[in-house]
């Protein structure tokens, strides 16, 4: 083995296996959710989240802030919050629209309940709230971005975001998935003149993001599954859409991923041709329907981040590592893999367990060749 892959610190482990670089040995990364020590009992319902990782053994995946401000000339955004419910409410000269989210408590996370998007007026309202939004450098912002950067150093990957693709978004919180679909169908001029509205306020962030964060990685939060949308509407809007952000990406010498944590199997062959590094939340059977060696046989040259999903993480050390070991051994190598636990890390699952698999996967004699 090289000198310089021997000594890889956990930042440039990840940085070469996104790149499809040889790596000393496989990164693994826990994705340990904001509630996950709750859970557990002691000493670990009492460490902060890097020390699990650090007792864990991960390859750890670290955030930097937004960089990118927003200035209004006519609407504005409002967001309060009254015990379990969030209440945002955008306002346009034409009008209002809500948006409400419910709190729960055992996810530690807030879910839409009531979507801003609820017809053709409020469609041309949303169009209007994006159009108005300037987008510009947070100086402020970088400076912090920086530091914590320098704070991460060599201890783990440093990403952040630019956002999601418009359907996506429409989908998942303006519209919801079943409203959505219809008002698509009803009205396919005016949703798609609000996706243009979109587009245009994530190109700019995309322009200002990739020219100066510091972060290793940039992601879109795609969410992808066919399950919510289907795959000739991935080809018609999300492709040529995440075609121009990932085209800025490249053009500033950045590694974009896509956050897809669903079903992909019938978009694999269009995600192929995107200029993206990487997948993330690569998610197998039965909670996804993709395996590393399906992502590895129709994107070759993708960097596969997960491999795994939440079902099999219920289940003991042994059963976890001998599926990893099976779904690993079958393909051709191993360039370009981060085993992780796709999704969240389900909290049930202990740390002990995620230790033993931690453990395995540092061992795993992986093909570089």
């Amino acid at each position: 083995m090289p000198s310089q892959l021997s000594t890889m610190t956990p930042r440039e482990r990840w940085v070469a296996a996104v790149k499809m670089e040889p790596v000393n040995r496989l990164p693994f990364w826990p994705k340990l959710g904001s509630n996950y020590r709750n859970w557990q009992s002691a000493p670990f319902k009492d460490m902060k989240d890097g020390e699990v990782h650090d007792w864990v053994g991960s390859d750890r995946h670290e955030y930097v802030g937004n960089i990118v401000k927003e200035s209004r000339r006519s609407t504005k955004t409002e967001t309060s919050t009254d015990g379990t419910r969030r209440r945002t409410v955008y306002t346009t000269p034409y009008g209002e629209m809500e948006m409400h989210l419910q709190y729960d408590g055992p996810s530690d996370s807030w879910h839409p309940v009531i979507f801003p998007v609820q017809n053709r007026q409020h469609i041309e309202w949303m169009t209007k709230w994006h159009e108005d939004a300037t987008v510009e450098l947070d100086t402020a912002a970088l400076e912090k971005a920086n530091a914590r950067a320098a704070e991460i150093d060599q201890t783990g990957i440093i990403a952040t975001g630019i956002g999601e693709s418009p359907l996506m978004n429409w989908v998942e919180h303006f519209a919801g998935i079943e409203n959505a679909h219809y008002l698509l169908a009803d009205y396919p001029e005016e949703v798609e003149a609000l996706f243009d509205a979109m587009h245009e306020h994530l190109l700019a962030r995309a322009r200002i993001i990739c020219e100066h964060s510091p972060a290793d990685i940039i992601y879109m939060v795609e969410n992808t599954s066919t399950t919510l949308i289907s795959p000739e509407q991935y080809r018609r809007f999300c492709f040529k859409h995440i075609m121009d952000y990932a085209t800025i990406a490249q053009q500033h010498g950045r590694l974009m991923v896509l956050h897809m944590c669903g079903h992909l199997k019938k978009v694999l062959p269009d995600l192929a041709k995107l200029p993206v590094a990487a997948f993330e939340a690569f998610t197998s059977p039965t909670l996804g329907n993709t395996s590393l060696l399906d992502g590895r046989t129709a994107c070759p040259g993708k960097c596969l981040i997960g491999g795994t999903n939440a079902m099999l993480w219920l289940k003991p050390a042994a059963e976890i590592i001998a599926k990893l070991e099976q779904d690993l051994d079958a393909l051709p190598h191993h360039r370009g893999i981060v085993p992780t636990s796709a999704g969240v890390m389900p909290p049930i699952c202990k740390p002990e367990t995620i230790k033993a698999v931690c453990d395995w996967v540092k061992t795993y004699p992986a093909r570089m060749q």
